[in-house]
């Protein structure tokens, strides 16, 4: 029986193999990534100079816009989830249950869960040898995903039904201002989680290499493009905020 020896190679795809679409794309994409910094930015920056809209919700939402990784956008979504209930269902006690002092040690409670999520990973990597068996690794990380994942899930979702339920009782006009302070909220959350879905969900990749990069191109591309769109031109404070910001800007 002869030696062999099997190579493993990681082989990067691009979206297209015309060489006449590579630079048109890479000028789509650069544009998309402007867009979606300066959108952000922009956003971040009304959130800190505005007094108006330096309360828990757009705290929240000044985290979510600077944080990066899935695991921690996840968890800041169901904060602000939390926020909208507390604002929507105990409004009488906003204020004393959504104190700054709470707000911080929320952010800081997912920051440091996050990082050790993400040490998880490592550290089961630490244990093993080399060309050893990693079947347990991978079904440790799988059931703690599951079990994280499910919970934090329904952190998320669960408290819109009791918001629903909530809204539902109220007037009409009552009813119409409270859609408004969640609506946004909402729409980033079915948008996250479903281009989550399919990009992790979908078949496997090596028989769908299109839908796989088409799934790739929404989540991390146009999901970021939509979210400051989304907080801009469906919240009223923001276009106030932004509105004060340019005549600030043009009476300079």
């Amino acid at each position: 029986m002869e030696n062999q020896t099997v190579f493993y190679m990681l082989v990067l795809s691009g979206l297209s193999d015309l060489p006449s679409l590579q630079f048109p794309l890479f000028l789509v994409f650069l544009l998309v990534y402007l867009m979606t910094l300066t959108g952000n930015l922009l956003i971040v920056l009304l959130i800190c100079t505005d007094s108006h809209l330096q309360t828990p919700m757009y705290f929240f939402l000044g985290t979510w816009h600077v944080g990066y990784g899935l695991f921690l956008k996840v968890l800041l979504l169901s904060v602000m989830s939390y926020d909208r209930y507390v604002a929507i269902c105990r409004p009488l006690h906003y204020t004393h249950i959504m104190h700054w002092k709470t707000c911080i040690l929320l952010v800081l409670g997912v920051l440091s869960f996050s990082v050790v999520y993400s040490l998880v990973p490592v550290l089961l990597l630490l244990r093993l040898s080399f060309c050893s068996d990693t079947f347990i690794n991978v079904l440790l990380i799988l059931i703690l995903a599951i079990l994280l994942g499910g919970g934090i899930f329904a952190l998320t979702f669960c408290p819109y039904i009791i918001i629903l339920n909530t809204i539902m009782k109220m007037s009409k006009a009552m009813r119409s201002k409270a859609f408004s302070t969640c609506s946004s909220h909402l729409t980033v959350v079915f948008i996250f989680y479903g281009t989550l879905f399919f990009s992790y969900f979908h078949p496997n990749a090596k028989t769908n290499s299109a839908v796989d990069k088409v799934s790739s191109v929404i989540y991390t591309v146009l999901t970021p493009l939509v979210n400051p769109l989304i907080y801009s031109l469906r919240n009223k404070i923001m276009k106030i905020s932004l509105k004060r910001a340019v005549c600030r800007l043009i009476q300079l």
